[in-house]
């Protein structure tokens, strides 16, 4: 350790900040696949309460487990399908209003805003009747990267033959092109078109510019309209839902929503999942010292074995010149508290006629 301190000024210090990404994929295999068979599968937990599932990308009691998201269905208590004879009728309705007050938030009378289909939160169309992926911290880290994004759906009737037509659904790559007005952070709409990047049946919007749910970066949370399974490739099929979200027109999935436990509904919704890819974020912020040692700086030490009988051992002769070996740095607190220690990977040395700057990077 040096026999002396020395203050490091506002020009000694910057603080920077980067972004780390990781790609993520998550396929069909995984979430129904080799582990996940229909209806249930190893890697899926559903719980006593009912209220939502977790997947897993291997079986649920391997070591080797790792919880990637969970499922869950809901709709708001305006929704066509809310009903005392709808299964899980309560649950449905509290899950919805939950995360929407996590999300969305309320408004100026304290009610619990509904899932804007566009972000607005004005007035427009709602997302009444939705599906919930929540991704684990494992999987998103800080963020989903903006503009990575994609969610690739069978829709075709019946699980056996969902992949023969599908949708790629997908958020902006414009980095300006996220909302800001969510109590929960950023959040970008989510758009789709069929596998080939076409329009869709019976949708007039352009391809990839039909909205039909939202994507919380920091919440990592997707949130699905069910009309999603609207847009099938083939033009001649009977549609699951009315594209457009203004009713569910198909009897078959109404009664998947209304009379399916949240569990059921979810095994469904999986068993469509062709393909998630997304890019995560790690936000690494850093804060560099840049400590200076000036020609006469430093050039002596407080190791004890420094000195052999109060004479420097490094000198040969009383007009040779101190020589110190630098092999740390310690930051110090204002109080002289040491905070953190640099090891230098190999010492370096240091007399009158040299000097040097060494750059200290703390991560956090």
């Amino acid at each position: 350790m040096a026999t002396s301190f020395k203050t490091l000024t506002a020009n000694d210090v910057v603080s920077t900040r980067n972004l780390l990404h990781e790609s993520i994929p998550i396929t069909g295999t995984i979430i129904s696949g080799t582990y996940g068979t229909y209806p249930n599968g190893t890697n899926i937990k559903n719980f006593a309460h009912g209220m939502f599932q977790s997947v897993y990308d291997y079986p649920v009691l391997s070591s080797s487990a790792n919880h990637i998201f969970d499922l869950t269905c809901g709709y708001a208590a305006t929704s066509s399908l809310s009903s005392s004879a709808s299964t899980q009728n309560a649950k449905k309705i509290n899950l919805y209003n939950e995360l929407a007050q996590v999300l969305v938030g309320f408004d100026e009378n304290g009610n619990v805003r509904r899932f804007d289909r566009d972000g607005d939160l004005t007035g427009g169309r709602k997302l009444n009747e939705c599906i919930f992926i929540n991704f684990t911290r494992l999987l998103m880290k800080d963020e989903v990267k903006k503009g990575s994004f994609a969610l690739t759906l069978g829709c075709a009737r019946g699980v056996p033959l969902a992949m023969t037509g599908t949708v790629v659904v997908r958020d902006s790559d414009g980095e300006d092109s996220y909302k800001v007005n969510s109590p929960a952070g950023e959040y970008g709409i989510l758009y789709m078109s069929n596998s080939a990047g076409l329009a869709t049946p019976g949708v007039t919007a352009a391809p990839g510019s039909f909205p039909c749910g939202l994507l919380y970066y920091q919440a990592g949370i997707a949130v699905l309209t069910a009309s999603v399974f609207g847009s099938l490739l083939s033009a001649s099929a009977q549609p699951l839902f009315d594209p457009y979200g203004a009713t569910l027109t198909d009897q078959l999935c109404r009664n998947t929503l209304v009379t399916a436990s949240i569990s059921g509904t979810a095994d469904a919704f999986r068993h469509r999942i062709a393909n998630i890819q997304f890019n995560n974020t790690t936000e690494l912020n850093s804060t560099v010292y840049f400590c200076r040692a000036n020609h006469n700086e430093f050039n002596y030490s407080s190791n004890p074995t420094y000195l052999s009988s109060s004479r420097l051992v490094f000198k040969n002769n009383s007009q040779d010149n101190p020589v110190s070996y630098v092999t740390a740095i310690g930051l110090y607190s204002p109080d002289n508290e040491l905070m953190a220690v640099a090891k230098l990977s190999e010492p370096l040395k240091k007399d009158p006629t040299n000097e040097f700057t060494l750059r200290v990077r703390l991560d956090y």
